[in-house]
Parts: structure tokens; C-alpha cells; sequence
């Protein structure tokens, strides 16, 4: 991992408390897996029928059929079980899933989140987002503050097509931690090394600034 997605992952981690049942979604969520205290009860959910994800598995020690939801070969924990799609939707949909920590290609000033697709690029499905964020009782959003043309990907109004409307709860980027509020979009921390003044250049959405703002390495 590069510094600024290890800031990313390392403080989406405080986002799960012990005894959680807890869904990463593909991409820079599954490195959460790796950083989540060894003393903590945690169940990872994968959409594609497993509940109780381990660590990656060592190099020669993977077993092809023991996958998660992004097609990545993973361990299963003492305790973990195995079911078909069905039921493992009917968890989500059923408000059993305590936190989702979901990547994210926009996230608007609203809470929009669109993750799913880009037009004209081929996609295999829209996976299990839609249901995540309508089903699970917290939505966490991690990504990088800017595209790699240094865009904003933390809009007024989303571009791309939505996952959903009004979903996410907390955003975490590289840069800022914000929550969403029914009086907007605010700030809450910053990232080492990131001021309040960076974020706002960085930033096409508007937001507030929390009068509790903290640094994320204080916590």
C-alpha cells in the first residue's frame, strides 16, 4: 500500500468495534481485513456466501475455492460458516450487517454514492453495493480525495450513475474524515500532514467545518 491508502485503510479500522459482523467491499476495503486487531470478535460478511473471512492466505497455501467477493483467494476463521447468495442477501437485506466499508468512485455533498459502474466501460454486475447500502445499518465510505487527474471525486452532484441516494454516513479519504449531517456535509478531521485549506481546494462539494475538528493520528 502506498502512505495515503494505508491512512485510509488504517483509519477506517476505528470504524469497527469488537463484536461487529462487518462487509468490506472490493477493492482497498479488503485491506481492512489485515489491520483489524487480533483481539477483536469480528465476522467479515462476503456477499458470495462466507461469513468469517480470515487474512490472504500465505503464498502456496491458497485454496482456489475459498474466495471473496472480489475473486481474491482469502482464509475462513474457527467459527466461520458457508451459504448460497440467497441467504447471504437475505443477512444484508435483513439489517444484519452492523458496518459496510464500501469503496467509492464519487460521493456527492448529500451523501449520493456512486461505486458500481462507469458508462461504456464493460462491468460483470452490479454486485452487492445496492443492497449494502440500503441494508446494513452503517455505510462507510473509503476512497482517495482526488482521480488520478486530480479532480475532485467528492462532488455537488454525482456524474456517475448512483448506488444509492443519501447512504453514506462517513467518508474517509486521504485527505479529511466527513460525516453527513441533516444539516449537510462536515468536516471532521484531517489527515496527517492535510490542513482545512487543502481540503477546501480539494473539495467541489460544499461543507462545514465541526468546531470538535481533530487530526485523524489523535485519535
Amino acid at each position: 500500500m502506498s502512505d495515503a491508502r494505508l491512512a485510509i485503510v488504517k483509519r477506517a479500522v476505528l470504524e469497527i468495534a469488537d463484536g461487529m459482523n462487518v462487509n468490506l467491499g472490493i477493492g482497498m476495503p479488503t485491506l481492512v481485513a489485515g489491520e483489524i486487531p487480533p483481539e477483536f470478535n469480528v465476522m467479515l460478511h462476503s456477499e458470495n456466501g462466507l461469513l468469517g473471512i480470515g487474512p490472504y492466505p500465505l503464498e502456496g497455501s491458497e485454496d482456489p475455492d475459498l474466495i471473496n467477493a472480489g475473486k481474491e483467494t482469502v482464509t475462513a476463521v474457527k467459527g466461520a460458516s458457508y451459504f448460497d447468495s440467497a441467504e447471504s442477501f437475505a443477512m444484508i437485506r435483513g439489517g444484519h450487517i452492523d458496518v459496510a466499508i464500501l469503496g467509492g468512485m464519487e460521493v456527492s455533498e448529500q451523501g449520493d454514492l456512486a461505486n458500481w459502474m462507469i458508462p461504456g466501460k464493460m462491468i460483470k454486475g452490479m454486485g452487492g453495493a445496492m443492497d449494502l447500502v440500503s441494508g446494513a445499518k452503517r455505510i462507510v465510505v473509503i476512497m482517495e480525495h482526488v482521480n488520478k487527474h486530480g479532480e475532485s471525486k467528492i462532488k455537488r452532484r454525482c456524474s456517475l450513475p448512483l448506488t444509492g441516494s443519501r447512504v453514506v454516513n462517513r467518508l474517509i479519504t486521504d485527505l479529511a474524515v466527513f460525516d453527513f449531517t441533516e444539516e449537510g456535509m462536515v468536516l471532521m478531521e484531517t489527515q496527517q500532514g492535510a490542513s482545512v485549506e487543502e481540503v477546501r481546494q480539494k473539495t467541489e462539494a460544499s461543507f462545514t467545518v465541526s468546531p470538535d475538528l481533530r487530526p485523524s493520528n489523535s485519535l
